[in-house]
C-alpha cells in the first residue's frame, strides 16, 4: 500500500469544516473527517481507502476490520511528534477531558516558556499588560448542595482561589499515578479547575467530587452536617497521597520530605522546645503541619491575657477595640512557653532522670499557604457548645515573631522587630476566610473568597455576591 506523508496546514473535516469530533485523516490522500459524524467512513467507503489516523491519540483505524490496529513503529512516531508538539506549544490551551489526557499522555511533558532575544526585545518595547476589569466574572462559580454538603462548598472554592494551586492544574502538570484514574481526587480537582475556570456561569454541581470524598475518607461519609475543618484536612490527607512523588521527595525543602503540589504549598515545619527546669537542657523536635489550630477565649481552656494593643492602638495591622481578641492574641497564646506540670515529667537526657519543664511551640518553617483554623467547636466531657467570640484578623499578617529564629534572637539579646515590612518574607495576604452559622447543631458554612486584589465575594453555595471588605474583616471566621 502507497502511503503519501504531507505536512497538515488547517485540520478541520472537509465535509462540514468542523475540527472536533475525533478527526481523523486520511492515510492515503489528503482527507480530513468527523469520526462522530462518519464523512471519515463515507469517504473510505467511496474511495475505498481504508486506514485512517485519528489525530487526538495517534491511533490507526482500519475500515475493512472496524477497528483500531496497534502497530509499535506508530505508536513511537506518535509519541515523538507529541514530544516535538510541545516544545513548541508548551502549553495546549484546548481543554480535555482527564481521560484524553491519560490515554494520550497530554501532562506527561510540561516546559516552561523560554523567551528568546526578539522575544524579549519586544516586551521590553510593549510593556502593556492584560488588564482584568473589575466585573471580571471568570473563576467565579457557585456549587449546589447537594444535602448539607455546604462544608465541602467553602473548603473547595478557598482551593480553587488558592493562587499555586490555580497554575499547578490550569498548567496541567498532574500525571496520574493511580491505577484506576476515576478514583483519584487529584485528577477530579484538574477536572473542578477547568470547571472552574472556563467561563460558565450555572452553579457546579460537585457529586463526583462527594463520591470521591466518600469513598477515600469515611468519617466524611452521609447526609450529616460535617465540620469544614476536617474536610480541609481530609482533603489534603488524600490529594497528598494521590499525588504522585518522585525520587527527589527526600530532598525537598520541606519536614514531610514530599515534593508533591499539596506539601509544596501547605506544609509548614512547626518546632517544639522542651526545656528542663533543672539543667535548663533543650529538647527540640520539629513536626510537619496543614494547619494551625487556635484556642479561643470563652472555652474551657485558660487564655493568655489580650495584647498590650488592646488600648485602640494597631498591632500586626490589626485595629484593636477595647475587649476584642485578635489573631495575633491568638497566635502569641500558641507560641507562649508553658509549664508542663508535675503531673507530666519527662526524662531529661543531661540529668538522666525525670524532671519538669516548659514547652514552647513556635514556627520552624513557614509554608507558603497559612491555615489558621479557630477552635469554635468545643467538646469536652461537660459540655458541647460553639464559641462565638469574634475574633479580628488582618489583611496583610506579620509572622515573623512566632518564628524559632526569632525566639533565638531575642534570647541572644538580638532581636529587632523589621522595619522594612515590605521586604519581609514572613508577611502574608488574606485571600479566603470560611465561616460557620449557626450552632453545633444546626449551622451552615459560607466562605469569602479574594478574586484579585481587593475584589472580595461571598460564596453561599450555589448563589455568589459581591462583598467588601469590611464584610469580610467583620465576619465570624
Amino acid at each position: 500500500v502507497s502511503i503519501s506523508v504531507f505536512q497538515a496546514k488547517s485540520c478541520i473535516c472537509h465535509m462540514c469544516g468542523a475540527h472536533l469530533n475525533r478527526l481523523h485523516s486520511c492515510l492515503y490522500c489528503v482527507f480530513f473527517g468527523c469520526f462522530t459524524k462518519k464523512h471519515i467512513h463515507e469517504h473510505a467507503k467511496t474511495k475505498r481507502h481504508n486506514l485512517a489516523i485519528d489525530l487526538l491519540y495517534g491511533g490507526i483505524y482500519c475500515f475493512m476490520c472496524q477497528d483500531y490496529i496497534y502497530d509499535k513503529d506508530m505508536e513511537q512516531i506518535a509519541k515523538e511528534e507529541q514530544r516535538k508538539a510541545w516544545k513548541l506549544q508548551a502549553f495546549t490551551p484546548t481543554v480535555v477531558s482527564h481521560y484524553q489526557c491519560t490515554m494520550t499522555g497530554i501532562g506527561e511533558k510540561y516546559s516552561t516558556w523560554e523567551p528568546t532575544k526578539r522575544e524579549l526585545e519586544l516586551l521590553r518595547h510593549n510593556p502593556k499588560r492584560r488588564k482584568i476589569t473589575t466585573n471580571c466574572t471568570i473563576g467565579l462559580r457557585g456549587l449546589i448542595n447537594l444535602g448539607n454538603t455546604c462544608f465541602m462548598n467553602c473548603i473547595v472554592q478557598a482551593l480553587t482561589h488558592t493562587p499555586l494551586l490555580r497554575d499547578f492544574f490550569l498548567s496541567d502538570r498532574h500525571k496520574c499515578e493511580m491505577q484506576s484514574p476515576s478514583s483519584c481526587l487529584v485528577c477530579e480537582m484538574s477536572t473542578l479547575f477547568q470547571e472552574f475556570y472556563s467561563g460558565h456561569r450555572s452553579p457546579h454541581i460537585p457529586y463526583r467530587l462527594l463520591h470521591l470524598v466518600w469513598t477515600h475518607a469515611r468519617h466524611l461519609a452521609g447526609y450529616e452536617q460535617q465540620d469544614a475543618h476536617e474536610f480541609l484536612i481530609a482533603a489534603l490527607d488524600v490529594l497528598h497521597r494521590h499525588c504522585k512523588g518522585d525520587d527527589n521527595g527526600k530532598k525537598a525543602n520541606n519536614p514531610n520530605h514530599c515534593n508533591c503540589i499539596i506539601d509544596q504549598i501547605f506544609t509548614g515545619g512547626l518546632q517544639s522546645d522542651v526545656t528542663c527546669q533543672v539543667c535548663h537542657g533543650v529538647s527540640t523536635t520539629i513536626d510537619p503541619f496543614w494547619d494551625i489550630s487556635l484556642d479561643l477565649p470563652g472555652s474551657s481552656t485558660p487564655f493568655w491575657p489580650l495584647s498590650p494593643g488592646s488600648d485602640g492602638s494597631v498591632v500586626n495591622g490589626e485595629s484593636h477595640v477595647s475587649g476584642t481578641t485578635t489573631l495575633t492574641d491568638c497566635l502569641r497564646r500558641f507560641t507562649r512557653p508553658e509549664h508542663l506540670g508535675s503531673s507530666a515529667k519527662i526524662k531529661c537526657s543531661g540529668c538522666h532522670s525525670y524532671q519538669e519543664s516548659t514547652k514552647q511551640l513556635t514556627m520552624k518553617k513557614l509554608p507558603i499557604v497559612a491555615c489558621f483554623h479557630l477552635k469554635r467547636f468545643e467538646h469536652s466531657a461537660k459540655l458541647r457548645r460553639k464559641i462565638t467570640t469574634y475574633v479580628s484578623f488582618p489583611l496583610e499578617l506579620d509572622m515573623t515573631p512566632f518564628m524559632a529564629s526569632s525566639k533565638e534572637s531575642r534570647m541572644n539579646g538580638q532581636y529587632q522587630q523589621p522595619t522594612d515590612s515590605l521586604n519581609n518574607d514572613n508577611k502574608y495576604s488574606l485571600f479566603a476566610v470560611v465561616n460557620h452559622q449557626g450552632t453545633l447543631e444546626s449551622g451552615h458554612y459560607t466562605s469569602f473568597i479574594r478574586q484579585h486584589k481587593d475584589q472580595w465575594f461571598k460564596c453561599d453555595d450555589a448563589i455568589i455576591t459581591k462583598a467588601s471588605i469590611k464584610d469580610v474583616l467583620d465576619s465570624e471566621g
